[in-house]
Order: C-alpha cells, then sequence, then structure tokens
C-alpha cells in the first residue's frame, strides 16, 4: 500500500493523545483516518460562512485521502457515490481549520458506507456529520463488482488503528 501522506498527521496525533486525558468524549479519537481541510476564503458564501455544498468537497478530499491508505485509489478501482448526506450542527468560517475524521461504518458486498466527523480547530466542536455509499465497479464502469476478501480486510484493519484503539483506552 502507497500513500503519500499519513492517515493522521502528527499534530492531530498528539493533539488527540492529550485529549483522552482532557476529553475522552472527542469522536476524532475513535477514527485511524483523519484528513485536514483548510478552509478558503473562496469557501464562503454570501452569508459569511462555509457554503453547504462545500461541505461535500471536504468529504470528497477526506475519502479519497482514505481510500489512499487502503492503496485503493488508483486506476484500477472505480468507484461511484450512490448517495450521500451531510447534517450541519454549526457554521464555520474562514480561516479555520476542520479536521474530518473518516471510517467504514457498513461493508457490503459491493458497496461501502462511510461516515464523517467534521472537527472544527476554531471551535474545538463537531461542527457536521455525514455519510456516504460508495458503489464498486468494473474497470468497464458499467458493472457492480464484489470486493474480494483482502479489500475488506484492508478497511478492516485501517479502522482498528485508531487512537483510542493503539493506546488501549476504551
Amino acid at each position: 500500500m502507497s500513500h503519500s501522506q499519513p492517515a493522521i498527521s502528527d499534530n492531530i496525533k498528539q493533539y488527540l493523545i492529550n485529549q483522552l486525558k482532557e476529553n475522552p468524549e472527542n469522536p476524532l479519537l475513535d477514527f485511524a483516518v483523519i484528513y485536514e481541510q483548510q478552509v478558503a476564503w473562496g469557501d464562503m458564501d454570501a452569508f459569511a460562512h462555509v457554503n453547504n455544498v462545500t461541505y461535500y468537497e471536504y468529504a470528497q478530499s477526506a475519502r479519497i485521502h482514505y481510500l489512499e491508505q487502503v492503496g485503493m485509489f488508483d486506476k484500477t478501482t472505480f468507484t461511484v457515490i450512490a448517495s450521500s448526506s451531510c447534517q450541519y450542527l454549526r457554521p464555520i468560517t474562514f480561516p479555520d481549520k476542520v479536521w474530518i475524521g473518516v471510517r467504514c461504518k457498513k461493508i457490503g458486498n459491493t458497496s461501502l458506507t462511510q461516515e464523517y466527523v467534521f472537527y472544527s480547530t476554531d471551535q474545538q466542536v463537531v461542527v457536521a456529520t455525514a455519510e456516504t455509499v460508495i458503489v464498486f465497479f468494473d474497470d468497464t464502469g458499467t458493472q457492480k463488482r464484489a470486493m474480494n476478501d483482502t479489500e475488506k480486510q484492508g478497511f478492516l484493519q485501517l479502522d482498528t488503528q485508531s487512537i483510542r484503539q493503539t493506546l488501549g483506552k476504551k
């Protein structure tokens, strides 16, 4: 498995290790993959907060980061988004930085359901949650394909590497 960035950057990892004592309820402690998203000025709309559509773009970047961790974002893996949803809890603005935890909620035969938690570093709270269903296709893009056991195991193995699980705290 080759990937360009670690599943969780060192600064986020250190923050979460501290959270084990200071705020053990922080939901990011249960994610093995966390994508760091800088809010850009252009992400805001006329209401001076990040536009709702932008959260889907952030989730897409987090999803790609996740799939890179298991070597499945390449020219041999074909996926389609079957559904996606987002629940907005609090507005975010420039120049916030959002940490997006992403993990598998359900692994099916031809599909994968991922869940996301959007954590504002400025507000120190979860500002949104989301869910995406990804369907796997063959290389023609016309037929669904089953994930093999190695692919499924890769997702399961990755998701067991959260800060809480790797440090043995529950």
